[in-house]
């Protein structure tokens, strides 16, 4: 008849599963390797599954051992979003905000943002943490993040996003380029011209590429970058054109010339926060300030163009 097991058989389980063998397990429990080769013995026996089939003196688990893995796998994380929960109520006492943002906005904006709202609440600890939207997101959910600032959108009832700010991009070139001529730039200007992509798999990227191609438009792509702040680096130094978001070359207004892109390619930036905020007035906050200032800085930079 199967007994009761123990927390620490399950713990040897599941570092046995994680890191490939018993000894690496063993190191990461700070156990012997008889003794972690006992916990899973006695776990076997208590249990009555086989978990793991014996390979050439290698541990490989059963069918039922996965199962069993993806069962506790699934209870940890529990454990850890309790984790994370205690962790948010604590940051909430302490007067601590932390801050995810896209590397998009990782220049003036978050800096001005953030200093903004330092000066208001000058007893708070922010930290700011720069990644990719799908990173941010996944941060926030678990509660390791209070506020994020990405560029996709955000499919979770968890979760409150809307629009940071919202303007059309325009188009940055180098300030002695032939299109610096024009008041107003159109698709079929950049035919053929040197250009500067976004990665053809981000929204700024599929947004671009998408206008194109309605408009049967091949411009000469000469560099893709995944980040805006080197995208508009390599357009201010002269290698060629690019549409962007007012606020991604927030900054560079003086090396670079600015001209209105028609259509309007609309193109938004999220500000997000779970829904039930554990420090909800410092999150408002933030919040206010990061749409003042990028209201503020989009303008600034709109009035180059």
């Amino acid at each position: 008849m199967a007994r009761q097991i123990n927390l620490r058989q399950v713990e040897a389980f599941k570092a046995v599963i994680e890191s490939g063998s018993i000894s690496r397990a063993a190191l990461i429990l700070n156990i012997s390797q008889p003794a972690m080769s006992k916990l899973i013995a006695h776990l076997e026996e208590d249990t009555g599954l086989s978990l793991f089939d014996r390979v050439k003196g290698r541990l490989a688990p059963t069918q039922r051992g996965m199962r069993l893995y993806k069962e506790i796998d699934r209870i940890f994380s529990g454990v850890r979003q309790v984790e994370n929960a205690v962790e948010a109520i604590r940051r909430e006492e302490q007067g601590q905000l932390l801050v995810g943002v896209m590397p998009a906005l990782s220049r003036a904006f978050i800096q001005q943002a953030t200093m903004g709202f330092l000066r208001q609440h000058p007893n708070v600890f922010c930290s700011v943490k720069s990644r990719s939207s799908e990173w941010i997101v996944d941060w926030l959910v678990t509660r390791k993040l209070d506020v994020g600032l990405v560029s996709s959108r955000i499919d979770n009832p968890y979760v409150i996003a809307e629009p940071l700010t919202q303007h059309p991009l325009v188009c940055i070139m180098p300030t002695d380029h032939p299109l610096a001529m024009k008041n107003v730039v159109e698709p079929d200007d950049l035919d053929n011209i040197p250009f500067v992509s976004f990665d053809p798999e981000s929204q700024a990227g599929q947004c671009i590429a998408t206008m194109f191609d309605a408009y049967n438009v091949r411009p000469n792509t000469v560099l893709v970058a995944n980040v805006s702040p080197t995208l508009c680096e390599f357009v201010a130094a002269g290698l060629g054109v690019s549409l962007v978001h007012p606020l991604m070359f927030s900054g560079l207004q003086d090396r670079l010339a600015i001209r209105r892109f028609e259509p309007a390619l609309s193109y938004d930036f999220q500000l997000c926060r779970m829904r039930d905020s554990r420090n909800a007035s410092l999150v408002d906050a933030f919040l206010q300030q990061a749409r003042t200032t990028a209201a503020r800085l989009s303008q600034e930079s709109l009035s180059a163009a």
